[in-house]
């Protein structure tokens, strides 16, 4: 048993005890989601890629000390299971939900006596960084959450005795590293199992975490982390996934404290876009926060992080902005940095990317990543986003609709199939859309008999204007709200939900624009050379399907926009939802060319002129997740008149 046990009282004054604080929306059980259309073929492509088989191929997950291998003993199997498990109860596929079970069984099975869960000897605690005895606990809960009854209480009991032996072993030794950067993730399984079990320690667990941890409220109060022309730099402070996971931090300390679960949030988000914001609304990061050149990169656990986040601070605080945010991160962010087979991805996506081979050693644009960080590959750079980016869409779809203390909310706008239970009863609700592809949405409220309550529907900040029909009735919704519609549900009812956007172009601080229209920003594609990279490096292979690309440019990319309108052309929707070739929606409008360089594997940060070298030319631009190659943050050129 460890030593320098501390014991905890089991209540009286010692325990800052408080009553649970709702969420404005609460999620509901995965079991009750069924994606539909484009977002169950994103999954599925998901399950047939790179992250439905790392368990399979990937020594790391597959030779793990996790399951009672030699290999990593950290965070990269919590990480695959964080989205695995999650991708396979979506798809109800029981071969993905054994292959889960056998990780979860081997997990819950080396778990210590006194409580201690991660895959290290005693002698090894000491040094041992308890992040991923966080991520764990959070995986346990998933599993819990997707898998019902099976296996519930032992899975329930192992989350109760980690954490119980956390407090004892954090009191003792306090955290350091990437745990004392991410504290806040606890939180996750510690609010879990104190809805269930809820026992005054808990929350002294909860606020040891907060002491012992980075506060990144009062960090950034008083810290940019500017580092004007400094390369080769990292810490945990500015990490961009810790960011990314920050974001949330205050909003789950308010589910035991009542503060505004937004407000550091919301100032948060705001000031790392005045300093390190991208053209689609994330934030650079490679690795640590970089600022706003088109050419710094983002990294993927960055992306997915983020989106995390956006769904925490959605359903926690209920402010539409949130599920803004994590849309536009899902379908330009996330959809870019994963190519379209998912079978390959990034360390880290740049706006203006016009090529992806390995960078001249010393002329990466990057502050700690090597030369390879933005080539699409296995692993490159660092695995950790190999093993992570599978939590992005499953966790989307999750997050699509949710119930609230009177109903429904339809939370995130994608196509689903809910059969949940609303005051006792049994209902169906349906999301039939092809957005963000196009511009309605058709929600079919099927309840087992006439049922009243309220259903709400997240209209986009981004759009122009809304309106809402509830059969012969139309009227005008707020956008940048959630319209609610209270009635006696009918069996079969249809709520229409039709928006309209408005092309427009984002001025960017290095004075070049980008062009968006609703929630998906638009880049000029360049067209592609792929050649297959196949090798072994630290006994890791890399083979088709799963070996690494260097993806060279096969058309021109020096171009500025031009003055003419921009129309919108909508095509069929294809088999891959994000497809590079064939997307399911574009932008036509006039481009102009541009004296534009490129060196050691990138473009210039600017062209080295504005002057139009020839007359424009009508281009269609793809939605940025739609592209490998592009150019998304050029110049507004006033082009030259035809002659």
């Amino acid at each position: 048993m460890e030593q320098n046990t501390v014991k905890w009282r089991e209540g009286g004054k010692s325990a800052p005890w408080k009553k649970d604080i709702p969420r404005k929306f609460m999620y509901l059980k995965p079991a009750d989601i069924k994606p539909e259309g484009w977002l169950r073929r994103q999954l599925e492509l998901q399950a047939q890629g790179l992250a439905g088989h790392l368990d399979l191929i990937w020594p790391d997950v597959r030779d793990s000390r996790w399951i009672g291998g030699d290999r990593e003993g950290w965070e990269r199997v919590p990480y695959w299971l964080d989205g695995f498990i999650p991708l396979a109860w979506l798809l109800e596929d029981r071969g993905l939900q054994k292959r889960a079970k056998r990780y979860i069984d081997a997990i819950l099975s080396g778990q210590q006596e006194d409580g201690w869960i991660c895959p290290c000897g005693m002698e090894e605690r000491e040094h041992y960084d308890v992040w991923a005895a966080f991520l764990i606990c959070k995986v346990l809960v998933v599993y819990q959450e997707c898998s019902g009854e099976e296996g519930g209480h032992s899975v329930e009991e192992a989350v109760y005795r980690a954490l119980k032996q956390l407090l004892n072993h954090i009191s003792a030794r306090t955290l350091f590293g990437w745990g004392a950067a991410r504290w806040f993730e606890c939180l996750i399984p510690l609010l879990w199992l104190r809805e269930r079990r809820p026992e005054p320690w808990m929350d002294e667990l909860a606020y040891v975490l907060e002491g012992c941890g980075i506060d990144y409220e009062r960090l950034y109060a008083r810290l940019s982390f500017d580092r004007p022309g400094a390369k080769r730099y990292w810490t945990y402070l500015n990490h961009v996934v810790n960011v990314a996971m920050a974001l949330k931090s205050r909003a789950e300390m308010s589910l035991l404290t009542g503060e505004d679960p937004d407000a550091f949030a919301l100032d948060f988000y705001e000031k790392l876009q005045k300093r390190h914001g991208m053209a689609i609304g994330h934030f650079t990061g490679d690795e640590c926060l970089s600022g706003t050149s088109p050419l710094q990169g983002s990294e993927c656990c960055g992306v997915v992080e983020a989106m995390y986040s956006y769904e925490e601070l959605l359903s926690i605080g209920g402010n539409p902005f949130w599920g803004d945010l994590l849309e536009q991160t899902a379908f330009n962010g996330l959809a870019a940095t994963v190519s379209a087979d998912m079978w390959s991805h990034q360390y880290v996506q740049m706006t203006n990317q016009v090529e992806c081979t390995r960078m001249p050693q010393g002329k990466m644009p990057f502050n700690s990543n090597n030369e390879e960080a933005h080539t699409f590959g296995l692993e490159p750079h660092f695995g950790c986003c190999t093993a992570n980016f599978g939590q992005g869409w499953p966790k989307f779809a999750l997050s699509t609709v949710m119930r609230t203390e009177k109903g429904l909310a339809v939370t995130v706008l994608a196509p689903v199939r809910v059969q949940t239970r609303v005051a006792g009863r049994e209902v169906c609700l349906t999301v039939d859309t092809e957005y963000p592809f196009r511009d309605s949405l058709r929600i079919r409220v099927m309840p087992e008999e006439p049922l009243e309550f309220e259903l709400s529907v997240r209209i986009p900040g981004f759009a122009r204007a809304a309106q809402i029909r509830v059969g012969q009735e139309t009227r005008d919704a707020v956008p940048g709200s959630f319209y609610m519609i209270k009635r006696c549900w009918e069996k079969e009812d249809v709520v229409v939900v039709e928006l309209r956007f408005q092309e427009e172009f984002a001025e960017r601080p290095s004075g070049m624009w980008a062009l968006r229209r609703g929630p998906l920003f638009y880049a000029m594609p360049i067209e592609a050379e792929h050649e297959r990279i196949e090798y072994e490096r630290d006994g890791v292979e890399r083979k088709f399907p799963y070996c690494d690309y260097a993806v060279r440019p096969k058309s021109d990319w020096a171009y500025g926009f031009g003055a003419g309108p921009v129309r919108e052309v909508q095509a069929e929707m294809p088999g891959m939802p994000f497809d590079r070739e064939k997307p399911p929606v574009m932008l036509e409008t006039e481009m102009v060319p541009l004296d534009w360089k490129k060196e050691d594997g990138m473009c210039r940060e600017r062209p080295e002129s504005v002057e139009p070298l020839g007359a424009p030319v009508k281009k269609r631009l793809y939605p940025y997740g739609c592209t490998t190659l592009r150019m998304a943050e050029m110049p507004r050129v006033e082009a030259p008149k035809r002659v």
